[in-house]
């Protein structure tokens, strides 16, 4: 790999970690977060994981939370398990991605993958995800083993490549079903790639493919199959895991097909990379890296400035990377995180283009000013993703900010802890939380230390507790009574708000240990 490529990918690395490291509590938790929290602590305390063929996607979340868990000695109840701790699990694997890397540096060439782990380090939307207790950058991580382990295999026909590669499918099988969708465009660029080599190459002359063995084919795909019926089955302890995660295609396709609230047109995803500009609020863009993938890309079937990078590779790159933008940007069913699956692509195809726009300067100065200012890029493009981790980490005018809590609801989750303080049963205090859409995530997983809490999707016959959590769509009125008090309104999500009903004889007891609060309500 050689000492200075292996100096700046741990510079990269440095970078990355700055990044996304700090102020993991920055924002409260997102709903999809906070079920998989809860998700996982049922793994965490019981030992229990069960997949759902309808909902929270594959098992490898959970397990990788569990395995981080053990080998940093995690507390072992789940009430003292904190935010930031879920969310370091998926920072390590946005840090992994960097260490890939070196498997791809003889198909991406030296310098365009010292360029590549620098646009994987700055990059706003793979630094804001990987802070996000969700499985999108799982995927991606094993997406990326299992290119960089085809690869190795594809150069030097072992079977220990091809065994790593079947493993990385069968882990990104377990992560999330839209896996499917980077395997059919890695095989469809596959098969183009091979006929363009085949037809000609730039020197005008046919391109023979060396044979591939089909016994380490068939060894590869023994061993996906081995590692996604183990995580399915939960560890042979689930028979009906494996056959549940091909049943789950039919419910994720009735969505994918308009049986969603996530809808959105085909510039969804390019809105939010391109240019973004909210109204009172910064531009945001990775501009600079999308035209860098579109020179990488170019580059790759000109064959020109490519040095050491191999010219298949880079238009096999370009191709999966064209294919997968077209596709997830015309499926209607979308979420942003979604896009960090054809940004990789992109990203490696930038690395690619950074080192061609470099070496294409023949003047060793007109390089070194070109190099200086990709440079400032990466500043700017780090200065963005340090405003998405802190001051706009839960602001609508983010581009990656997407149904996202509202800080708001931390303070009812304080309020409802400094009742209890002041309450005779403390945690045992009984709550109710009503809501005609059931839209409460994440307040389970932030008042889960609560023994006495139930949530309703209609208004039961008796409403009444000394506290009650009542969405504002309601119109509960339960304060007519003159036995509690609506104490303030709190914002959960943008068009979603509780009423706080309180007790009387409680909220006298809070305001007498907290009197400053009477005034502020």
């Amino acid at each position: 790999m050689g000492r200075l490529l292996g100096g700046l990918l741990f510079l990269a690395l440095a970078v990355a970690a700055f990044l996304r490291g700090p102020f993991l509590d920055a924002r409260p938790m997102h709903n999809d977060e906070a079920v998989n929290a809860v998700k996982f602590g049922k793994l965490w305390e019981h030992g229990g994981y069960r997949y759902d063929a309808n909902e929270h996607h594959g098992p490898l979340l959970y397990y990788a939370a569990l395995a981080v868990g053990r080998l940093t000695g995690a507390p072992a109840d789940l009430e003292h398990y904190s935010d930031q701790r879920l969310r370091a699990v998926t920072v390590l694997f946005g840090l992994g991605l960097i260490l890939l890397l070196p498997l791809l540096t003889d198909g991406l060439g030296r310098a365009a993958s010292m360029w590549a782990a620098l646009w994987l380090a700055v990059s706003p939307a793979f630094v804001f995800y990987s802070r996000y207790f969700i499985h999108e950058i799982l995927l991606v991580f094993f997406t990326l083993l299992a290119l960089g382990a085809a690869w190795r295999y594809w150069r030097s026909r072992r079977l220990g490549w091809a065994l790593v590669a079947g493993a990385a499918l069968g882990l990104m099988d377990a992560t999330k079903e839209t896996f499917v969708i980077t395997l059919g465009a890695a095989g469809v660029a596959l098969i183009l790639n091979q006929c363009w080599n085949r037809v000609l190459d730039a020197s005008g002359r046919p391109v023979r493919a060396r044979r591939l063995n089909p016994w380490h084919l068939a060894a590869g795909l023994g061993v996906w199959f081995v590692v996604a019926v183990a995580l399915f089955s939960s560890f042979f302890t689930n028979g009906s895991g494996p056959l549940d995660s091909l049943r789950s295609y039919q419910p994720w396709l009735h969505r994918a097909g308009g049986a969603s609230p996530h809808l959105h047109p085909w510039y969804f995803y390019l809105h939010r990379l391109a240019w973004f500009h909210a109204a009172k609020g910064p531009v945001w863009t990775e501009g600079l890296i999308l035209v860098l993938a579109m020179a990488g890309g170019v580059a790759g079937f000109r064959r020109q400035s490519l040095a050491s990078a191999n010219a298949s590779f880079v238009r096999f790159l370009a191709l999966y990377t064209f294919l997968l933008t077209t596709f997830y940007s015309l499926l209607a069913y979308k979420t942003p995180w979604c896009l960090l699956n054809f940004w990789l692509g992109a990203i490696l195809l930038a690395g690619v283009g950074a080192a061609v726009v470099v070496r294409s300067l023949k003047r060793p100065v007109w390089a070194r000013v070109a190099a200086g200012l990709l440079l400032v890029g990466a500043g700017h493009l780090a200065w963005q993703a340090w405003q998405q981790d802190t001051l706009y980490a839960a602001d609508r005018r983010n581009p990656y900010v997407y149904a996202q809590t509202s800080p708001d609801i931390l303070e009812l989750v304080t309020r409802i802890e400094q009742l209890a303080e002041v309450s005779p049963e403390g945690r045992a205090l009984l709550i109710k939380a009503i809501d005609p859409q059931g839209d409460f995530w994440p307040l389970p997983w932030y008042l889960r230390s609560f023994r006495q809490i139930g949530w309703w999707e209609e208004m039961p016959k008796d409403p009444f507790a000394p506290v009650m959590i009542v969405s504002a769509r309601l119109r509960a009125g339960l304060d007519e009574t003159k036995t509690h008090l609506m104490t303030r309104y709190y914002q959960l999500r943008p068009d979603a708000f509780f009423e706080l009903y309180v007790q009387v004889d409680l909220w006298k007891a809070f305001l007498a240990k907290h009197p400053l609060q009477q005034e502020s309500e």
